[in-house]
């Protein structure tokens, strides 16, 4: 059954908190840096509303559940999204079955009202005018201001938030005014190699050791070379080669093969040779290569057509004739 509330005459249907489990492995000052937001130390202070930046499949989300589990208080996650709209953030109407509207608050303003911690996942995907309606719970006025239930929402005391960004292209530019209400920004990295293994442990406990050491062994060179394979990329890889082996214990490919066939279908063929995808991403990137010029759009380097492999001598000038091979007409 789920609980509501009562503001300024409108009933409001509280969400149910998330009960999904999170074990924090490794890199305990970024937990304790996001538990250091949310205090507060006078009457006076305000807790903070931290960004948590970083590749996808890094932890971002395991951190910031973590670390509510750690304050004891419930947790509600909102996954942004593109298209979503300052209702869906706030409270959205709903008929009933008797054709009368209802109320429901969001995992935002649940939150907010039982004083719980609120995650707002990949919050850079989210478009300026959704942020622009938590404008004012992300300073000191601490509410928001629902339009569509006509009610003005107070977050209560104990009420923390943080927010998820994935460190990539395919995202919204957050506005200077939201920003400066997100702070501090805490980086996350890829974990070192026994903090990784330990994740996999942890997440897999029935996976031996030759394979934990197979997948750890791929993603620490692929951390090294700076690629974007991530430990949840990882633990797929592992689930999926331990899967096929399961379904056919006695199958003529081995181990190693097997996890191979697995990195292929994950993650793609490039991930078979992770040394000539960093260089072929270093290329990308504006590494140190020639510049690629219009031939090379449309030739491979070294082919006999390519502009660049072909002597001046190769390229025939229809006015450059040999004077000695005049037509017999003379002209």
């Amino acid at each position: 059954m789920h609980d509501s509330v009562e503001i300024s005459g409108v009933h409001l249907r509280l969400g149910e908190p998330d009960r999904s489990g999170g074990e924090w492995i490794g890199q305990k000052d970024s937990l304790q840096q996001l538990l250091a937001c949310w205090l507060v130390v006078d009457e006076k202070d305000l807790p903070l509303a931290p960004r948590i930046v970083g590749s996808p499949g890094i932890g971002k989300t395991t951190l910031a559940i973590a670390a509510a589990r750690h304050s004891q208080k419930a947790l509600f996650i909102y996954q942004c999204t593109a298209d979503t709209r300052p209702e869906d953030l706030l409270v959205t109407p709903v008929l009933d079955d008797n054709g009368r509207i209802r109320y429901h608050a969001s995992p935002l303003v649940t939150a907010m009202i039982q004083g719980g911690v609120c995650v707002l996942d990949e919050g850079n995907r989210m478009n300026e005018k959704s942020w622009a309606s938590l404008a004012p719970l992300l300073d000191h006025r601490r509410y928001v201001e629902s339009i569509v239930a006509g009610i003005t929402i107070h977050a209560h005391a104990d009420f923390r938030c943080a927010v998820t960004m994935n460190d990539d292209e395919s995202t919204f530019e957050i506005p200077d005014y939201i920003l400066s209400r997100l702070q501090p920004t805490l980086a996350l990295s890829h974990p070192a190699r026994h903090d990784e293994l330990a994740i996999l442990q942890y997440h897999l406990p029935f996976a031996d050791d030759e394979m934990l050491s197979l997948t750890v062994e791929f993603l620490q060179q692929s951390h090294e070379l700076n690629l974007d394979f991530s430990t949840r990329d990882g633990m797929n890889v592992l689930r999926y080669a331990l899967k096929l082996i399961a379904q056919n214990p006695n199958h003529p490919l081995g181990r190693d093969a097997t996890w191979r066939r697995s990195l292929q279908a994950c993650l793609g063929d490039e991930a078979l040779d992770l040394s000539s995808l960093a260089d072929r991403q270093s290329q990308t990137l504006g590494g140190n290569v020639i510049p690629m010029g219009l031939g090379d759009f449309f030739f491979n380097p070294g082919d006999p057509l390519h502009p660049d492999t072909m002597d001046e001598d190769d390229f025939d000038d229809p006015y450059d004739e040999d004077p000695e091979e005049e037509d017999e007409s003379g002209f």
